[in-house]
């Protein structure tokens, strides 16, 4: 993809979204594939893919990769809560929990919480290593709450786009 500067995002129009969709379900559809999908040629969907990459509404394309295959048993969501909400207190924790591959996302909250980990590890013993080891010594967290997933009923997709 192109590390072109990004230009503002425009309206997307039915085919757009409709492209969105399919590249989202199979990011490895041909350009062919796509046009006979949605009965276009292939230069029209070239050019809307290129424009879609350059305005920056497709970020990349990525494989899903199977948890189960490379034994990634346990997923975990740590609800953490700092110490005190200063902005340079909360871009260091930020900063530092990027870095940290068990993190598989991080969101901050709002609410009772101020980050929301989602976090994957093979099983309870690295659980528990990755917290005592790794997380509490993250600055200034006051406290950390787990939850654990016992059944994964809906895996994300991607983005719900309406194609009207």
């Amino acid at each position: 993809m192109s590390k072109e500067k990004k230009s503002a995002p425009r309206t997307l129009d039915t085919t757009d979204r409709a492209i969105l969709n399919k590249l989202q379900r199979n990011a490895k559809l041909t350009h062919k594939e796509i046009a006979a999908a949605l009965d276009l040629t292939v230069t029209p969907i070239y050019e809307r893919i290129k424009r879609l990459e350059r305005s920056g509404y497709i970020k990349g394309y990525h494989a899903r990769i199977s948890k189960e295959h490379l034994a990634f048993r346990v997923q975990a969501f740590a609800n953490v809560s700092l110490q005190e909400h200063q902005t340079e207190l909360l871009r260091r924790f930020e900063r530092e929990v990027i870095k940290l591959p068990e993190v598989v996302a991080c969101y901050h909250v709002a609410g009772q919480f101020d980050y929301l980990l989602h976090i994957m590890v093979p099983d309870m013993a690295a659980y528990q290593g990755f917290v005592t080891n790794r997380l509490a010594g993250l600055s200034d967290i006051r406290q950390v709450q787990s939850s654990f997933v016992m059944t994964e009923v809906k895996e994300y997709q991607g983005i719900p786009i309406a194609v009207r």
